[in-house]
């Protein structure tokens, strides 16, 4: 909107209003907006939060030492959604697609989590919506989000190819083009993409869902990805830095960093709130929401094979559910003491807080690598 109205519309009156042209100065100011209003609606929201006795439901299969945590405010993922999507209208060029797929994804994957939250809520109980009924829904969103890109395929402003890390001439296509020449078969040759795209994005929305079980943990391995997701969305649509590291260019994609960047000051903000000892939780309002975005920018950019570095914390999460779910329905022996993997540190003895320092510290490496990989080619 402001990108609109004082680039597009008044700079020729005026020359410093110029500045609204560079990426790099509207994503700086997208996240400081983002900041700012999670932090000064952060306290509002938890009262009203508090006065609609909208508390945390802690699962009973969970450590003991979480039953205190009953009754904190949850469904914070509120004040995310709105501390990046405000910045994203305000600061991001609107004329971009690519912008709006972003968007969609983060409030569609939101709407999933708020059902569960309010499930959670009505019911008093630790116990929303079935594993099937997200499941289906995330699922479904994720086929509209893959389809919406074959359509952007068609136009000629994405690809079906994938990047693979380490290997600069390999780009192996998910697309059968050969199918192409059948009119009645073009759905049927976009299926390998659309069904990896699926999975991609529902993962990421899964593993952020399944890490947010700690005070900040989830929040700050946010920063962190998200973080990394704004360097490679800005390189990505950057015309020398893309051909340098010999990146797939897409002038498009650049326009992400202004919703990357929103999503890190959001994130800051609430962890000002969500550290240890937290006064709000984001709920699946928040950390589906969050997934599904990161997931969804991660596969915009052609960095869906980077994902499991972006995210790595969310990723080991993630398996780390699967491997204990699976060991146990096919041995009838657990792998971990407690999944997710967080909570299987706590059983060995150590505190929260060493927990969540140490998987900040893990994310932080795992982002580093997953940059450095952009030259190792």
């Amino acid at each position: 909107m402001l990108y609109w109205l004082l680039y597009l519309k008044l700079h020729r009156y005026y020359s410093p209003l110029r500045l609204f042209r560079f990426l790099t100065f509207r994503t700086a100011f997208a996240s400081l907006t983002a900041l700012a209003i999670s932090i000064l609606v952060g306290p509002w929201l938890i009262r009203r939060l508090k006065e609609f006795q909208i508390g945390q439901y802690i699962r009973e299969e969970g450590p003991k030492s979480h039953q205190v945590k009953a009754g904190t405010p949850t469904m914070g993922g509120l004040l995310i959604n709105i501390a990046i999507v405000v910045p994203t209208l305000l600061w991001a060029d609107l004329s971009n697609r690519f912008v709006w797929v972003a968007v969609f994804s983060l409030l569609a994957y939101g709407l999933i989590g708020f059902m569960d939250d309010y499930a959670k809520v009505r019911k008093k109980r630790n116990l929303g919506l079935t594993a099937r009924q997200k499941l289906f829904l995330q699922g479904l969103l994720a086929v509209g989000i893959a389809s919406a890109l074959v359509g952007f395929h068609a136009e000629g402003e994405y690809s079906t190819q994938l990047v693979v890390p380490f290997f600069k001439q390999y780009h192996p296509d998910l697309a059968i083009h050969s199918l192409l020449t059948f009119h009645h078969l073009f759905l049927l040759a976009f299926l390998p993409f659309v069904v990896f795209v699926t999975l991609v994005i529902v993962f990421s929305s899964n593993a952020v869902n399944l890490t947010d079980g700690l005070d900040g943990l989830a929040i700050g391995c946010t920063i962190i990805a998200a973080g990394a997701l704004t360097a490679l969305t800005y390189i990505s649509g950057h015309a020398i830095f893309a051909s340098y590291l010999e990146l797939q260019k897409n002038p498009m994609a650049g326009e992400l960093s202004v919703f990357c960047g929103s999503m890190v000051g959001a994130s800051i903000g609430f962890l000002w709130y969500n550290a240890h000892p937290a006064e709000i939780f984001m709920g699946d309002v928040g950390s589906l929401a969050l997934g599904g975005a990161i997931g969804t920018v991660a596969v915009m950019i052609k960095q869906e094979l980077l994902l499991p570095f972006i995210g790595g914390i969310f990723i080991l999460e993630g398996l780390s559910v699967i491997l204990q779910v699976g060991s146990y329905k096919l041995r009838g022996k657990r792998i971990f003491k407690m999944a997710p993997l967080h909570h299987h540190f706590e059983q060995l003895g150590w505190s929260e807080s060493k927990v969540i320092a140490r998987f900040w510290i893990l994310s932080g490496i795992f982002a580093l690598f997953a940059l450095t990989t952009l030259k190792l080619r």
